[in-house]
């Protein structure tokens, strides 16, 4: 079995929720729900938040977890992985967490590590969920995948795909599902990761603005598990309220 190391990516400042990762009326920061959630994963043998800012790696260690402190102008959260990857050669698998998702299963994390365990010939792995909502499947800031018999992604899509000539609602209800949703929680080999960090931007991913786009144009294949019940991360000031809401009555 690959030894796996779980990457959470933490940028104190968001465009549309300001120091979302800080935000503590729960009595924890967003952040620190993250990290304990993504602890419940049983496969990595370790966890590290990657930040460009000291006041990250403070509310780190004030909680007892680990930060490394990564290279201010990294391009993305991907880069800040690669960045921990490079001083690790003896992992084979880093798993990207995004940090605003406090509501991580381990489960989830397990499986895509379990993707490359079983697919050895595979670089990244990454998950969907099923969506059983036309809205939703026609809201651009629902990525949407599709991939083939064998789980290997063939598109990601802020549009609807694939596209019904002749629409029914009964596609929505369909088994197994029509339509998916994906979830950016992503795992990569090491040795890929450092290819994948050097890949220019492609002309589809700056189309569309989806990094994941890149792997796809370069020729290298990404898996993709299922889940039936997707964690909710928080963009907006209103995905705060709704899992304080949630926290308290859980």
């Amino acid at each position: 079995m690959p030894t796996s190391f779980i990457v959470i990516p933490a940028r104190l400042h968001s465009t549309r929720l300001a120091r979302k990762l800080l935000l503590r009326e729960t009595g924890k920061t967003v952040l620190q729900h993250t990290y304990e959630s993504a602890l419940r994963a049983s496969r990595p043998s370790g966890i590290c938040v990657a930040t460009d800012h000291p006041e990250i790696v403070e509310e780190v260690e004030r909680f007892g977890g680990r930060a490394v402190l990564t290279d201010p102008e990294a391009a993305s959260g991907t880069d800040r992985v690669a960045e921990i990857a490079a001083s690790m050669s003896d992992v084979e698998v880093f798993v990207n967490v995004q940090g605003d998702e406090p509501e991580i299963r381990g489960e989830a994390i397990d499986q895509v590590v379990a993707l490359l365990e079983d697919n050895p010939e595979v670089g990244m792995s990454t998950l969907g969920t099923p969506i059983r909502d036309r809205t939703r499947l026609h809201d651009p800031a629902c990525v949407k995948v599709v991939f083939n018999d064998q789980g290997r992604a063939l598109y990601f899509s802020r549009s609807p795909i694939p596209h019904a000539r002749e629409w029914n609602d009964r596609l929505l209800e369909l088994q197994p599902a029509v339509f998916y949703q994906h979830l950016g929680l992503y795992a990569y080999r090491r040795d890929f990761l450092q290819r994948l960090a050097k890949l220019p931007p492609s002309r589809l991913e700056q189309l569309e603005r989806l990094e994941q786009l890149r792997v796809l144009s370069a020729g290298f294949p990404i898996m993709v598990g299922v889940v039936d019940e997707p964690s909710q991360g928080i963009d907006t000031e209103a995905d705060y309220r709704a899992f304080v809401s949630r926290y308290r009555n859980g």
